[in-house]
């Protein structure tokens, strides 16, 4: 984020920031009406009972003369000093019961905002995982949604109290100043109370600042651990571990830079309002001094007048934890309504099969450019072809030709900039996106397995398509003896990204798991190439077979691939070459015929 951004955060966030979050509150409105409640208990016996019990219980307990000489009787005293621990229980009880609800509501509600936040990831196009770290988005899920936890229970714990508190010291001052000649002065000493709120606005404007500075260090420490733990080979096989290490410390240490700020604005605001409440308690102090008041008159007046002050400086406090958990909210905000660009329409169409064709029609796409205000070249420009049902097309080119790009149009992880792509006449905007992804099995150069068992791995695949066991999927991509080598067979474990296996046995399941998927339209990206030859070969015919009356799109990139392809598209900067067999466009395309010749002779 720019810094012009940061420094107008203040202006674009407020307290109604949080108003939209306030419906996941409605389910648990009895415990907060039941905190508030207690809040209100609280603010009572603190801010009006323990004054009252120094002006009213003490005096009657404590004779007032020079003998000390009291009449009145054990019972009458007991039951005159046993106000004070009721006083005491009532507060302690009320405060814990607040505290509780209001924790229990939080929780339930950040719990909430959590699950929304991990929610919308599971929708947002991949040019939004492109543009920002996979760590900064951890560190959001994680650190921030942590701090406005702490920061909204921090807040709510006193949000009722402290006001109510408040209230009823004032009203114990007024009352107790009222009763007492030459105390009325004492009142003007509240005017000191305005002046506080010059400095809990300006600290909180820098605190909030100071808090979205930190958490986006955070993020970016979070970045650097989670690309190190996902690099742990390559960290090693080039000496990296010194580097890396320094790369963290210097990271690290920018996040504690950012903490100590926060630490230093939050922290400064208490003194502050103490320094003010306290020379506001010295005037009235000095001017009681000037007249015959006696101590036992003042001392209740002046701790009414200090109980009074305290609520000021714990607000001053909220407004502080306020500030923190609005610059964590922005940052979760960020995802929250982050534009979904790829989304079902309101009246989209189901797809059972696909018939006819695929089409693109003038299809051009863009890339974000991760630097504001300025244009990135196009990843794809004009692209117009048909592929008929059942055809095998291959698409080569470099890299950086289109060949991902175009892909993920199909796949629907991206929709083009202009230009459309039909199924079957239909474009694929106004089609369930649920089904349309059932409808293509997409087998990736570098597969993702999840931390499950193989059977849960490949059933990962299921579609309204599916028509195989999972066993007979397992054999149908030649991974069948190497499952049935492992200790648990199809229940064993893969650990995290599949890192039990080998890079050969990785591919294995994922193309069993498009076995198991028996979609209608095939996407391999090099499906074969992190086998050994004599498996390449197997795997190879499997494929055909597989392939047989579906349509599929083969990304090569080892020309050995795709012998049996029905047409080459081939690809450079965007743009479609050539479209044709291998023997029609090789001497025709110079970008094909080298690229052909290059590996031909690498062999």
């Amino acid at each position: 984020m720019k810094k012009s951004k940061v420094t107008d955060i203040g202006h674009t966030l407020g307290l109604s920031s949080f108003l939209p979050y306030f419906r996941f509150l409605r389910p648990h409105w009895k415990p907060f009406v039941l905190a508030l409640l207690c809040g209100l208990v609280y603010g009572v016996s603190s801010g009006f009972g323990l004054p009252f019990m120094i002006d009213q219980v003490f005096p009657q307990i404590f004779p007032d003369d020079l003998e000390g000489n009291s009449t009145m009787s054990f019972l009458e005293r007991f039951y005159l000093v046993a106000w004070f621990p009721l006083v005491f229980l009532i507060r302690g009880m009320s405060g814990y019961f607040n505290s509780y609800f209001i924790n229990y509501c939080g929780l339930r509600v950040l719990e909430k905002i959590r699950i929304q936040v991990f929610k919308k990831l599971q929708h947002l196009p991949v040019s939004f995982f492109q543009k920002n770290k996979e760590g900064d988005l951890l560190s959001r899920v994680t650190s921030d949604t942590a701090q406005l936890q702490s920061a909204l229970l921090g807040v709510s714990n006193d949000l009722v109290r402290q006001p109510i508190t408040f209230i009823g010291a004032l009203v114990a001052l007024g009352v107790m100043a009222y009763q007492r000649d030459g105390m009325a002065f004492v009142l003007l000493c509240l005017a000191v109370i305005p002046v506080c709120v010059f400095p809990i606005r300006r600290i909180g404007a820098l605190l909030m600042r100071k808090a979205l500075g930190m958490q986006q260090k955070v993020g970016g420490m979070t970045a650097v651990l989670s690309e190190n733990l996902s690099a742990y080979r390559e960290v090693r096989a080039f000496n990296l571990e010194d580097k890396e290490v320094e790369r963290f410390k210097q990271s690290s240490e920018e996040f504690l830079f950012a903490r100590m700020k926060v630490v230093k604005y939050s922290n400064l605001l208490t003194p502050i309002i103490e320094i003010l409440t306290a020379a506001g308690i010295s005037v009235a102090i000095f001017h009681a001094s000037r007249t015959s008041i006696r101590l036992d008159a003042v001392v209740p007046v002046i701790t009414a007048l200090y109980i009074a002050y305290d609520p000021v400086k714990k607000l001053g406090g909220i407004h502080n934890k306020i500030k923190e958990g609005l610059a964590s909210l922005q940052r979760l905000n960020e995802i929250l309504f982050a534009k979904e660009t790829v989304s079902e329409s309101k009246n989209a169409q189901s797809i059972s099969s696909v018939d006819q064709n695929i089409e693109f029609k003038n299809v051009s796409f863009s890339y974000e450019s991760l630097v504001e205000n300025e244009t990135t070249s196009p990843a794809l420009c004009d692209l117009t072809f048909s592929v008929p049902n059942g055809q095998k097309i291959a698409i080569v080119g470099s890299s950086g030709a289109g060949k991902s790009t175009l892909i993920n149009m199909l796949c629907r992880f991206q929709d083009p900039t202009s230009g459309t792509i039909l199924i079957d006449g239909v474009d694929l905007r106004n089609l369930k996106l649920r089904e349309l992804r059932e409808a293509i099995a997409l087998v990736p150069q570098r597969p993702f397995l999840f931390d499950l068992s193989v059977q849960e791995n490949i059933e990962i695949g299921k579609s309204s398509f599916t028509n195989l066991s999972c066993l007979e999927a397992a054999e149908a991509s030649n991974a069948i003896n190497f499952i049935n080598s492992l200790p648990n067979n199809f229940e064993e474990k893969l650990g995290e990204g599949g890192c039990r296996l080998s890079g050969g046995q990785m591919q294995r399941l994922a193309i069993a798991r498009a076995f198991y998927r028996n979609s209608p339209v095939l996407v391999l990206d090099e499906a074969t190439s992190a086998l050994d030859s004599e498996n390449e070969e197997k795997i190879k015919q499997a494929m055909e077979h597989l392939m047989e009356g579906k349509t599929a799109f083969i990304i090569a990139h080892r020309f050995s691939t795709i012998r049996s392809v029905d047409r080459i598209l081939v690809m450079e900067r965007g743009r479609i070459i050539a479209d044709g067999p291998h023997d029609e466009i090789y001497p025709i395309c110079d970008v094909y015929r080298k690229l052909f010749d290059q590996q031909m002779r690498s062999k």
